[in-house]
């Protein structure tokens, strides 16, 4: 009687999923934070896994390990790890335990769904290829990652000091519905993936990187308040560079 031949894998196939599967460690660990009320160290871990999910894709190609299977647990913890995760963090940190417990709640439910049709639309057009931007140097909406970036902007704020943000729970509300809104848009949004630099100007960004690195670990609710800020000021310029193209 023949056994059958075990396939053997590379195990350089499974690096990819470890990484992706430690962003969502790093979102569960989030909301431990996040119930304990130690909100710094959630949204550092939050910050974690948005850096994770930047790597596990690329890590994936460069070691010609991409697969289905892959692809489908990059987005599950996609959307645990910035649509779940937020709400919950969020929730928390403005919401409960207040009078405006359940029209926070609401918007929050409206982030989340508005995360989880961003990613299904997303992953719809891998398969069909017909809701690709024209352009491929822009998204088409706010990618998940920079949803729960901009969705933590009023924490951001609490963060860095102003604490008069919690007195504004409607407006909290209000502006994640925004959030929310424009991740299911058709905006033309810059993707950074698809950025080229000219070889003169390579170590002027190098530089600039290092700085702003620096900064960050210096003042990160400043500056990630004021990366927010920039993204959402860039979203003119992008729909009109997306029209000209």
């Amino acid at each position: 009687m023949n056994v059958p031949e075990v396939k053997k894998v590379p195990f350089r196939r499974f690096i990819p999923n470890f990484v992706t599967i430690f962003g969502l460690i790093a979102g569960l660990t989030a909301i431990r934070y996040g119930i304990a009320e130690r909100f710094n160290a959630a949204l550092f871990l939050l910050l974690l896994a948005m850096l994770l999910d930047a790597v596990d894709g690329k890590l994936a190609r460069m070691l010609d390990s991409t697969s289905q299977f892959g692809a489908e647990l990059d987005t599950l913890a996609d959307f645990f790890n910035f649509g779940v995760a937020p709400t919950i963090i969020l929730y928390l940190m403005f919401f409960a335990e207040t009078a405006y417990a359940n029209i926070g709640w609401l918007a929050l439910i409206i982030y989340t769904i508005a995360c989880m049709m961003r990613l299904a639309r997303f992953n719809v057009a891998l398969l069909e290829d017909d809701d690709e931007p024209v352009d491929h140097r822009f998204f088409v909406g706010v990618p998940a990652p920079a949803l729960a970036c901009l969705g933590f902007l009023p924490a951001f704020l609490l963060l860095m000091g102003w604490n008069g943000v919690t007195d504004h729970p409607v407006l909290v509300a209000l502006y994640i519905i925004f959030a929310g809104g424009l991740a299911v848009s058709r905006i033309p949004t810059y993707s950074v993936k698809k950025m080229t630099i000219p070889q003169e100007k390579q170590f002027i960004l190098f530089a600039g990187v290092v700085l702003f690195l620096i900064v960050l670990t210096v003042f990160p609710w400043h500056v990630l308040a004021l990366v927010d800020l920039a993204y959402l000021a860039s979203l003119p310029f992008s729909y009109r560079a997306a029209k000209r193209a």
